[in-house]
């Protein structure tokens, strides 16, 4: 199943397509626009020291990929493999890897509302859900891909090394917006932009709460630039999505002359267009943190 097929989705009306997979008894989704296809299990090369998630790398057509092996990621048995495996290779952050799991069901449409954050209390502190759909009589976790490829490779994160590169540099006093679901993520953005000089931050979980904010700061009067300068954004959240909020910020008659950032795991070529179409003023593909802060340096009023 090519990864672009079936998104008839117009930019900004805050749905998206899940992928459904099981992995042991458990239901979970991805985003299909990670989805690059979903093949049959084909053999895998074993690698000697490598990552205990890492079940090897497989050859799909003339390209190396990793193999990760879901069951190992969820921490269940190996025992009893499903006769219905299958491999979704999966493309984000600049980079294409392959999550071997027990069966792929089917594909649904649903809207960013239907997302619930996981709560605080049974996710834990290093949970790799980042959202639970409730369909029909069943749960569907919606997995921090993301997160589980990071905890793997620590060095495609997102680095303050690169920002440090970028020279000295001097505390400014623009007052940014970004809203973030993941954690971590927001917490390896407040270090990186604050080393860049950048520490006026508000973070919101989602759209949702970001666009509810902003409406407060234009209910205070005055010039909204007074009181936010610039808003980065992540795709994929909880309630409302990066695409949607842009949107909704470009299309209202106070907030549209913010210059909104899209900072996701998901700019690639054949989705930028998305962004554009809601009026994004800028697209980077996470972790290039570096050319962030000088998108930031350029846009900000």
């Amino acid at each position: 199943m090519p990864g672009n097929q079936g998104i008839l989705l117009e930019s900004g009306t805050n749905e998206l397509e899940i992928v459904e997979f099981e992995v042991g008894s458990s239901t979970f989704g991805i985003n299909v626009i990670k989805v690059k296809e979903i093949i049959q299990p084909i053999p895998i090369t074993f690698i000697p020291h490598a990552h205990p998630h890492v079940e090897g790398i497989i050859q799909l057509r003339g390209e190396v990929l990793p193999v990760v092996d879901m069951v190992k990621v969820l921490g269940l048995s190996t025992d009893k493999r499903n006769s219905q495996e299958k491999f979704i290779v999966a493309e984000f952050n600049k980079q294409t890897v392959v999550f071997h799991v027990d069966n792929v069901s089917q594909i649904h449409r649903i809207s960013w509302e239907q997302i619930e954050k996981p709560s605080d209390m049974y996710q834990g502190g290093h949970s790799q859900i980042i959202g639970v759909i409730k369909h029909r009589d069943e749960m569907i976790l919606l997995l921090d891909f993301e997160k589980i490829v990071l905890d793997i490779n620590p060095d495609t994160g997102i680095s303050i090394d690169a920002v440090k590169k970028l020279g000295k540099r001097e505390r400014s006093d623009k007052k940014i917006v970004i809203a973030e679901d993941s954690p971590l993520l927001r917490k390896l953005l407040a270090d990186t932009l604050a080393e860049a000089g950048y520490v006026h931050l508000d973070f919101f979980e989602n759209g949702k709460e970001a666009f509810k904010h902003l409406e407060n700061l234009v209910a205070k009067g005055g010039e909204i630039s007074e009181h936010v300068q610039f808003i980065i954004t992540d795709i994929e959240m909880p309630q409302m999505d990066g695409h949607h909020l842009t949107k909704k910020i470009k299309t209202h008659p106070v907030l549209s002359k913010l210059p909104v950032v899209i900072f996701s795991s998901l700019i690639t070529d054949d989705l930028r267009h998305k962004g554009d179409q809601v009026g994004a003023v800028e697209q980077i593909s996470k972790p290039e943190i570096a050319e962030l802060i000088l998108k930031i340096d350029t846009h900000i009023l």
